[in-house]
């Protein structure tokens, strides 16, 4: 490891559950039209500022705070590879 508490799997699931968040996108936009469709992907956004909100104000600084809220918000496809 090169430092920080942080492994590359965490970075590689958070890949994994963007890409099948964008998959899922596509299918409710098929399925739905894009009124859930938005709905949906600004759940996913709000999650994220939240997230990110919550580490800057706990010290987290620059790209480190971004890698972080990205992977407790696309974290969970890490799972999905199980």
């Amino acid at each position: 490891m090169t430092g920080g508490s942080r492994s590359s799997t965490d970075i590689g699931g958070g890949h994994i559950g963007l890409v099948l968040t964008i998959i899922a996108l596509a299918v409710i936009a098929g399925f739905s039209g894009p009124r859930w469709t938005l709905i949906v992907a600004g759940c996913f956004i709000a999650w994220f500022i939240l997230a990110l909100t919550i580490i800057r104000l706990r010290g987290g600084r620059g790209g480190d705070s971004v890698r972080r809220a990205y992977a407790a918000t696309f974290g969970w496809g890490d799972y999905v590879t199980l």
